[in-house]
């Protein structure tokens, strides 16, 4: 099964992805957002999420004021082929979406990876040289340790949230929850030198502060770590507090390069 059914919520007269080939042969479904940037920034989503989702669209337009954007769909996700691994295949995803961007000739590749897409980006950019850089929103230190609080009010705020107009079009084909996976905190030392940022909202019922702060502490420098008071989960703290993420990301990316 393919991303048709996402494809039938989509405007008509849109034409079908462009997709690259993972090694294991998944179609991975991503868009090119050129602003004529010699940098560009690649958007890793989360769990149950895809780039076309609203706040993605977003997302993708707020980054564009700093440089080119490649978003893409994790396996199992949007318009992508597969089944959802849990972070242990999604590697290869990201993998070929960075190949791909370091064909178009670009100085810097960086990653912006939400949740289960951060952790991703982690494990990815300690093993992969071309990624210079990495902000990390909300990522797990461990999948086994993910907190799921659901008890807590800010879960029944991603539930409005995932059930209102900008959760439309999410969804999901998992896969085998039990494979083998990598956990962030074994190897995020080893992204070093490339900077990495940490960002966490510290009502974040899902994976709670402490996993970015076990993060930021093993990894190397240069690094930095942001708790924002008040903010939620993921990609909810662009929602809620769009002016200062963007000045968290955007100002970092650019002092950074």
């Amino acid at each position: 099964m393919t991303g048709s059914w996402f494809a039938s919520l989509l405007p008509k007269g849109r034409r079908p992805d462009k997709t690259l080939l993972t090694a294991d042969e998944v179609k991975i479904a991503y868009r090119h957002d050129r602003h004529g940037k010699e940098r560009v920034v690649i958007l890793a989503h989360g769990f149950f999420n895809n780039k076309d989702t609203y706040l993605f669209r977003k997302l993708a337009v707020m980054f564009g004021s700093i440089a080119d954007v490649i978003s893409f769909d994790f396996r199992g996700h949007g318009q992508s082929s597969g089944l959802f691994s849990w972070t242990a295949l999604e590697g290869q995803d990201l993998r070929c979406v960075v190949a791909y961007a370091k064909q178009q000739g670009y100085c810097h590749i960086g990653v912006v990876g939400f949740s289960l897409g951060a952790a991703v980006a982690l494990v990815e950019a300690s093993r992969n040289r071309d990624i210079h850089s990495v902000i990390s929103v909300s990522a797990p230190s461990d999948f086994s340790k993910i907190d799921c609080h659901f008890w807590e009010p800010q879960m029944w705020d991603d539930l409005k949230l995932n059930l209102g107009m900008k959760g439309r079009g999410k969804g999901i084909r998992p896969g085998n929850p039990l494979l083998p996976k990598t956990a962030p905190l074994a190897v995020v030392a080893r992204i070093a030198p490339a900077p990495v940022l940490f960002v966490h909202g510290a009502q974040d019922w899902l994976i709670r502060p402490y996993h970015s702060e076990q993060l930021w502490a093993q990894a190397g420098e240069p690094k930095q770590l942001v708790i924002v008071p008040q903010a939620g989960h993921a990609e909810k703290m662009f929602d809620e507090y769009p002016d200062e993420f963007r000045d968290i990301c955007c100002g970092w990316l650019t002092s950074t390069w």
